[in-house]
């Protein structure tokens, strides 16, 4: 018998809710409704498909505050944070609503023929295997070009958001959307692997861990489907002597500290030159213990608990590890005691190759401190690293640091300002990052059938 997907507040470590697993009938039962829906969803006006994007900002927006409490409730960020997720997740349907169109038109291209173009057209059912730290936010950036372009949607969100998924149902149900258009299944992992072996699921995006990638590219494959993945990532924070100090400080704490530090695309390894290295060091340090842990609703904190139980776990024994190899911890360091599954604020110093704090992702408020004799060792440390998803440099001269970015081995780079997802950008990895697209143009055309046309 599969165990129920419960959600448990991170902070009070109260069992909110436990909900049953979805019985193979009723998932059958999804897929069915998925999949007749998608000649008539297909063939919708694309203006009528982009009014139900529409209408879903709208319930986000009037739903904010209670949506943003169900995120903070169920897997812990700052309550501000949440309400900001939430807002993001309109913005992005505004923009594929407003876009759409000019994203998906015929693109004519001369050739010998009397006529000839490209038409994008929609796959059918996609499945979209979505992580807990952005409960909303990911299946969003997701499900709005998917939609848009003409796909039906299946949602097996992570198991500990349960309430969540069935929120983001019902804002589809309740702003118009057909039977069968979006549909959230609530599955475990070995249910997920049925659905994307199904023959009716022409797609898979996931967003998670590299072991969750491998697993179900391996399963898509053997099926001959499409896939887009996102992975983990470790991104460099590298600060050249040049660099603006202030802004510089401020930024990474936001970059590293937010969502508690459980974000695929946090700033985690921060590369100093060492002619700015010991300032930088003692402002980071000064800032990072200003940070206040708490009751992630209170909007006095300014550090959430982790999700849960497993990951405090699993951050403290990295931890652990890289100290016992040679790093020091200058601050934090240790679970916290009476804020849930909070962790300290952490600043590791002296952190080098041969270390989890270097090599691997650290999910949780840990930062690395890595010192780089100049900036091109500092390159070479931030490219040392089997993850790609993203990196930012700090300098002056812009010059400069856009070409320093050119040269870093990650899926996007910024110049003096956080690394962060945007609609109207794509966003995804290289390496063990994943592979694939998400929002811009290529995130509405990573699952459309790029047709030619030939008119003789």
């Amino acid at each position: 018998m599969r165990r129920p997907l419960e959600s448990i507040n991170p902070y009070t470590g109260e069992r909110m809710e436990a909900l049953e697993q979805m019985a193979p009938d009723a998932v059958e039962a999804a897929i069915q409704r998925a999949d007749a829906a998608t000649s008539h969803w297909a063939e919708r006006a694309l203006g009528e498909r982009c009014d139900l994007l529409r209408a879903v900002a709208k319930r986000l927006r009037e739903g904010k505050a209670a949506l943003a409490r169900v995120i903070t409730s169920e897997m812990g960020k700052l309550i501000g944070e949440a309400e900001a997720e939430v807002e993001k997740c309109a913005l992005v349907c505004d923009y594929y609503a407003d876009h759409a169109e000019a994203l998906l038109a015929d693109r004519l291209i001369a050739s010998d023929a009397s006529r000839s173009l490209v038409a994008y057209q929609p796959l059918g059912v996609l499945l979209a295997i979505m992580p807990w730290n952005f409960p909303f936010w990911q299946v969003f950036r997701c499900a709005a070009p998917a939609l848009a372009a003409g796909n039906t949607l299946l949602l097996k969100h992570a198991s500990n958001v349960p309430r969540c998924a069935l929120s983001i149902e019902q804002l589809f149900r309740e702003a118009g959307a057909p039977q069968g258009v979006f549909q959230s299944l609530l599955i475990d992992a070995q249910g997920a692997e049925q659905v994307v072996a199904d023959g009716r699921v022409r797609g898979v995006s996931l967003t998670g861990s590299e072991t969750a990638g491998r697993r179900v590219a391996s399963i898509a494959g053997q099926h001959l489907k499409k896939t887009v993945l996102e992975l983990g990532g470790s991104d460099a924070f590298v600060v050249l002597e040049d660099a603006d100090l202030e802004l510089a400080v401020a930024t990474a704490v936001k970059a590293r500290y937010m969502n508690a530090g459980q974000s695929c695309i946090a700033a985690k390894r921060f590369v100093l030159v060492e002619a700015i290295a010991d300032a930088f060091q003692e402002a980071f340090r000064a800032a990072i213990e200003a940070l206040v842990p708490g009751d992630p609703l209170d909007p006095a904190t300014s550090l959430a608990p982790l999700a849960r139980q497993d990951l405090r776990e699993t951050l403290h024994e990295q931890v652990t590890a890289s100290v016992a190899v040679g790093a020091r911890v200058a601050t934090g360091g240790h679970p916290l005691a009476g804020s849930g599954w909070g962790y300290a604020a952490t600043l590791l110093e002296g952190v080098g190759p041969g270390m989890p704090a270097y090599a691997d992702e650290l999910f949780g408020p840990v930062a690395a401190l890595i010192r780089a004799r100049d900036a091109n060792a500092a390159l070479s440390i931030a490219n040392d690293s089997r993850l790609g998803l993203g990196g930012s440099v700090w300098t002056r001269d812009a010059a400069r640091g856009e070409g320093f970015a050119r040269r870093m081995s990650c899926g996007c780079a910024f110049v003096n300002g956080q690394v962060k997802s945007d609609p109207r950008l794509p966003f995804g990895g290289i390496k063990d990052s994943g592979y694939g697209r998400e929002l811009g143009t290529p995130g509405i055309q990573e699952f459309v059938n790029a047709k030619t046309l030939w008119i003789g």
